[in-house]
């Protein structure tokens, strides 16, 4: 492949069954001479958020890399749900029921349910973790456009992971997400214990009466964006948050839907499903892929 000069990818729409909403993918089945170098180049031409490639597994049904137009991330949940679906759409035999995938972050369980020809992925992230911010507060407010006072001093400000790093910043309402502007390449003098982690500010007024929360995510400093419409693995953390920070009903399991990207005229939703195995917190989000096209790239 490194000598071809014509790449073919998918483009996906993900969280959301409507053209040019929720989060575009590109998705690449490669082989594995494929170097790193080739698919950051692939990933940059394309442009979106993250560009997802397919390759073989020795130890799950596929694995995964996903790439920004600016780095390699370790794991990308709407990236994973659109290679899941085109994997699964492209199968003539019965799609399994449940599959594996194998990524940097580790070797995630993957369900799938297909009603009407819709592919329903539902993803398990990596065990949710969680810092405190120690950092300046100040210092943060201004590289995304705020005040202090617009802070909602309820909740802490805290790092969250559920397979990839982001800061989760609790702020009062929807007119304080609208007036954001963030400075991304500042972000690692102010997030000093996670550096390259992302930025993702979340309030308790929504655009959707069914959906429990609202985010925005704000890339970090070297991924070549600037905000990704709808974060599958950055909702797996607000919805362990949620869990641990906010809510006093303890009882699990739990389904609460979230929202993200309308500030961008990228309307999405999805669901983040909380279960409790072996004493263990488990995270899983859940969403659909619209495939929009297959595009040829040519280098």
């Amino acid at each position: 492949m490194n000598d071809i000069m014509e790449v073919a990818y998918y483009r996906f729409d993900v969280f959301s069954q409507e053209p040019n909403k929720g989060n575009p993918a590109g998705v690449v089945y490669c082989d594995e001479g494929v170097s790193t170098e080739k698919m950051q180049q692939v990933a940059k031409v394309i442009g979106f958020s993250e560009t997802i490639f397919i390759l073989p597994s020795e130890i799950a049904t596929f694995r995964l890399r996903f790439f920004s137009p600016g780095s390699e991330m370790p794991l990308c949940g709407h990236g994973t749900i659109a290679a899941v679906t085109l994997w699964c759409q492209s199968q003539s035999d019965k799609v399994l029921e449940e599959l594996t995938v194998e990524t940097i972050a580790g070797c995630l369980t993957i369900g799938v349910q297909i009603q009407s020809g819709t592919v329903q992925v539902t993803m398990k992230q990596a065990a949710p973790q969680f810092q405190p911010f120690e950092g300046d507060v100040n210092a943060l407010v201004n590289n995304l456009g705020i005040s202090v006072n617009d802070l909602d001093e309820r909740y802490p400000i805290m790092y969250g992971s559920t397979g990839s790093w982001t800061l989760i910043v609790p702020v009062k309402g929807l007119a304080v997400m609208k007036k954001m502007q963030p400075n991304n390449q500042q972000f690692p003098e102010v997030l000093q214990n996670f550096p390259q982690a992302s930025v993702h500010p979340i309030c308790f007024e929504s655009y959707h009466d069914d959906s429990l929360m609202h985010g925005r995510h704000f890339s970090g400093a070297g991924t070549g964006t600037i905000e990704d419409p709808v974060t599958g693995t950055a909702s797996g953390v607000m919805g362990a948050y949620y869990y641990q920070f906010v809510t006093h009903n303890k009882s699990l399991p739990l389904k609460m839907n979230v929202e993200q990207g309308q500030e961008m005229g990228k309307d999405g939703q999805l669901s983040v499903l909380l279960e409790r195995l072996a004493d263990t917190l488990t995270i899983s989000i859940q969403g659909q892929a619209l495939l929009v096209s297959k595009e040829l790239l040519k280098l």
